[in-house]
């Protein structure tokens, strides 16, 4: 069975920092890339980050270059999202999600599997 379970999302204050974890089991986790995806209430979806699976390229969503970072560990598939400098307008749902492809794929239609969610709240 696949799955794509999501941990360390909370409540911070802004300017503060969380790490979200994203881990995998049920698939051969080396070949697919993983996004990380967030919906807040009432917005559509938006695209994150994302990281490849042949040789770790990664993306990031204008709105959060510069202060978030993502991995991958594949001895322990398992994807991270180091979120810092955390701004109220990051609130929000986070989704991990993965995509059997070595591209770099930023279009969320595109991705196979995807997990439960991490709320994640920042207050100003």
């Amino acid at each position: 069975e696949v799955q794509l379970v999501e941990s360390g999302g909370g409540l911070v204050q802004a300017g503060g920092s969380l790490r979200l974890s994203c881990a995998a089991s049920g698939f051969t986790f080396d070949d697919y890339g993983i996004g990380w995806f967030r919906q807040a209430p009432g917005k559509e979806r938006e695209g994150v980050s994302c990281i490849s699976s042949s040789d770790g390229r990664t993306y990031y969503a204008d709105s959060v270059k510069g202060r978030f970072t993502i991995s991958r560990d594949n001895a322990k598939n398992t994807v991270y999202l180091q979120m810092n400098s955390l701004k109220p307008e990051d609130t929000a749902v986070y989704y991990c999600a993965a995509v059997w492809s070595t591209r770099l794929v930023v279009v969320s239609l595109e991705y196979d599997y995807w997990g439960q969610g991490t709320q994640v709240t920042v207050s100003s």
